[in-house]
C-alpha cells in the first residue's frame, strides 16, 4: 500500500514541475532514476510423487527335480579293473606312514603274526611291506602246516612327471604233511609225508598314471616266478603284458594287449616240461548313455597250437538306470602250473604234464541297485572246457592226488550275488555258484570240482572302537575215485567264522578270533579233514612315522 501512495506521489511531482518548465524553459531536459525494492520470482513447480504398488502374490510352486545315482559295486566275487581319477594333494595336509603289528596265540598249537610298514611321502615314493606267519598242529597224527610269506610292494615317479614305476618282490613258503593215508595204521616217515613249496616273484613295470594328449594309456609289466617243492622239482615262469589303450573322443575307443607267458618245469628226474602261451588281445569299444559294447577277437597260440577267441560283450541300460542286462560270448586261458595246481591242492604230486585249459563262455544276465544301499547281480553262463585240469585221489592209499586233463567238457552255471552297504559301518555280501559240469569225453566225473558254493560276509562297526566280522563258506562236495575206481561224492560243508575287534588304548587294540563255530568235521578233499573249533586272539599295535 505503502508503494501505491509513493507512486501517486511521484506522479503527481513531475506534473508540477513539467507545468513550471513550460512556463519558464523547455530548452533543458531532466532524467529520473527509479529503484524499486519489488524483485520477481517464479512460482515452484508442483513435484510428481510416486507411489510403490504391492507386487501380485505368486501361488504357484517351483518344481525341481533331484536324481541320486545308485552305487553300483563290485564286490571279490568278479573282480574288475578301477580306473581312478588322478589325486590332487593338499599341501597342507601331511601324509602319515601308517604301520602296524599283529600277534596272536589259540589252541592247536597256534602262533600268529603279521605286519605291516610303509615308507614314503605319498606323492612321488611309496613302499609297502607286508609279512605273515601262522602254524598249526591238528589232533590227527601228522596233521599241521605252516604258512610264511612276505610281500614288498614299491612306486615310484619324478615330480611333475606322468611316468610312475611300479615293482614288487615276493616270497612265499607253505609246509604241510600227507596225513590223509588210509589205513592209519600204515607206517610212514615224517620226511616221506612232507609237501613243501617255496616261491620267489618279482614284477617290474611302469605306466602313465593319465592318458597322454593323444588318448594313449600303456601299462607294460615284467613278472619273473621260481617255484620249488623239497622233492627236487623246479619250476620257472616269465610274463610279459603290454596292454595299450586308445580313445577317440567320449564314444569311440581301442584297446590292444599283447601276453607271453613262459613257463618250465622240472621233474626230480630231471625231465623238463614246458608249457608256453602267446595270445594278443585286440578290441574296440563303443558307449553310449544307454549301452556299453566291446568286441574283438582273440588270436592265441597255445604250445604252438593256433585258436581264435570270441570277445563280445554288451551292457544295455534300461529307462531305470539302476537296471542293467549284460550279456556276451568270451574266450580264455586258465593257465595250468605246478605252482597254480598246487595252490589249489597241496597234496598234489609232481605233475606228468601241463597243459592249459580253455575256456568259451557264452552269458546273459542283469545287474544293477535297488536304491543306494542295495545292490544285486545274477548271470546264467554255458561254457565249454578244453583240457580241464582234473585232480583225482590214487587208489593205493589216497594221500595224494593226481593231475588229469579232461580234452572236452561242458557245463551250466548259475551265479548270483547280493550286497548292502551302509557307509563305512556295515556292509553284507552274499552269493552262490551253481555249476553243473556234463558231457565228458574221457574221465567218469568232473574230479575235485565243487557243483556249488556258497559265501558270504558281514562287516559292521557296532560302536566307534568296536567292530564285528563274520564270514560263511559253504559247499557240496566234490566227486572223488574210490579204492574200486568208481566215483564217489564228498558230504556238504558248512563252515562259520567270526571275530571282535576293540580298542583298549589309543594304538592299542585286542582281536579275537573263532574258526570254525560249528565244529564241523568235513572233507574238502576226500581222506582230509579239516580241524575243528578253533579260536585265536592276541593284540594289534599301530604307529607310524610322519612322512618328510
Amino acid at each position: 500500500m505503502k508503494l501505491i501512495w509513493l507512486t501517486f506521489i511521484f506522479i503527481g511531482t513531475i506534473g508540477s514541475l513539467h507545468a513550471q518548465r513550460r512556463g519558464s524553459d523547455d530548452s533543458t531536459q531532466k532524467t529520473v532514476v527509479i529503484t524499486s525494492a519489488y524483485k520477481p520470482s517464479v512460482r515452484p513447480a508442483a513435484k510428481i510423487n510416486f507411489s510403490a504398488a504391492t507386487p501380485p502374490v505368486d501361488t504357484s510352486r517351483p518344481k525341481l527335480q533331484y536324481f541320486i545315482p545308485g552305487q553300483n559295486l563290485f564286490f571279490s566275487y568278479q573282480p574288475v579293473s578301477l580306473k581312478p581319477l588322478a589325486l590332487s594333494i593338499d599341501t597342507s595336509i601331511i601324509w602319515d606312514n601308517s604301520n602296524f603289528i599283529k600277534v596272536g596265540v589259540g589252541n592247536f598249537a597256534t602262533p600268529f603274526v603279521q605286519a605291516g610298514l610303509s615308507f614314503g611321502d605319498g606323492k612321488n615314493s611309496m613302499v609297502n611291506i607286508h609279512t605273515k606267519h601262522i602254524s598249526q598242529k591238528g589232533k590227527i597224527p601228522f596233521q599241521q602246516y605252516s604258512h610264511s610269506n612276505a610281500d614288498l610292494l614299491a612306486s615310484f615317479s619324478e615330480p611333475g612327471s606322468n611316468m610312475e614305476w611300479q615293482g614288487k618282490l615276493g616270497f612265499d613258503n607253505f609246509t604241510t604233511y600227507q596225513y590223509g593215508f588210509v589205513p592209519d595204521t600204515l607206517s610212514f616217515t615224517k620226511d616221506q609225508l612232507r609237501n613243501s613249496f617255496t616261491g620267489f616273484n618279482t614284477t617290474v613295470g611302469f605306466k602313465n598314471k593319465v592318458v597322454n594328449s593323444y588318448g594313449i594309456g600303456y601299462n607294460p609289466t615284467v613278472n619273473l616266478n621260481l617255484f620249488q617243492d623239497n622233492n627236487k622239482g623246479t619250476e620257472t615262469s616269465l610274463k610279459i603284458d603290454a596292454p595299450l589303450s586308445k580313445t577317440f573322443g567320449k564314444v569311440f575307443g581301442f584297446n590292444l594287449g599283447f601276453t607271453a607267458d613262459l613257463t618250465t618245469f622240472t621233474r626230480f628226474d630231471n625231465s623238463k616240461i614246458k608249457n608256453n602261451l602267446f595270445y594278443i588281445t585286440p578290441e574296440v569299444q563303443f558307449k553310449s548313455p544307454d549301452f556299453i559294447f566291446t568286441g574283438g577277437v582273440i588270436p592265441a597260440w597255445d604250445n604252438q597250437q593256433f585258436n581264435l577267441l570270441p570277445n563280445l560283450n554288451l551292457l544295455v541300460k534300461l529307462a531305470d538306470e539302476r537296471f542293467v542286462l549284460q550279456g556276451g560270448w568270451k574266450g580264455y586261458y586258465q593257465k595250468n602250473t605246478y605252482q597254480s595246481l598246487a595252490g589249489v591242492n597241496p597234496w598234489l604230486s609232481q605233475p606228468t604234464g601241463l597243459l592249459n585249459t580253455r575256456i568259451k563262455e557264452q552269458y546273459a544276465g542283469f545287474k544293477g541297485s535297488a536304491d543306494s544301499h542295495l545292490t544285486y547281480d545274477a548271470k546264467v553262463s554255458f561254457l565249454s572246457f578244453s583240457n580241464a585240469a582234473l585232480l583225482v585221489n590214487d587208489t593205493s592209499t589216497g594221500q595224494s592226488f593226481a593231475t588229469v586233463y579232461e580234452p572236452s567238457m561242458k557245463a551250466v552255471r548259475l551265479h548270483g550275488e547280493v550286497g548292502y552297504t551302509l557307509q563305512e559301518k556295515f556292509s553284507l555280501l552274499a552269493g552262490v555258484t551253481l555249476t553243473n559240469y556234463n558231457n565228458l569225453s574221457v574221465n567218469q566225473k568232473a574230479w575235485g570240482l565243487l557243483p556249488l558254493e556258497i559265501n558270504g560276509s558281514l562287516r559292521w562297526q557296532v560302536l566307534k572302537d568296536l567292530q564285528f566280522k563274520t564270514d560263511l563258506f559253504a559247499w557240496d562236495g566234490a566227486q572223488y575215485r574210490n579204492k574200486a575206481g568208481g566215483s564217489q561224492k564228498s558230504k556238504a560243508a558248512f563252515d562259520l567264522n567270526a571275530g571282535v575287534d576293540f580298542a583298549v588304548m589309543p594304538r592299542l587294540n585286542v582281536w579275537v578270533q573263532f574258526n570254525n563255530v560249528l565244529n564241523n568235521t568235513y572233507q574238502r578233499w576226500n581222506q582230509y579233514e579239516v580241524l575243528g573249533f578253533n579260536v585265536m586272539g592276541g593284540i594289534v599295535y599301530s604307529f607310524f612315522q610322519r612322512g618328510k
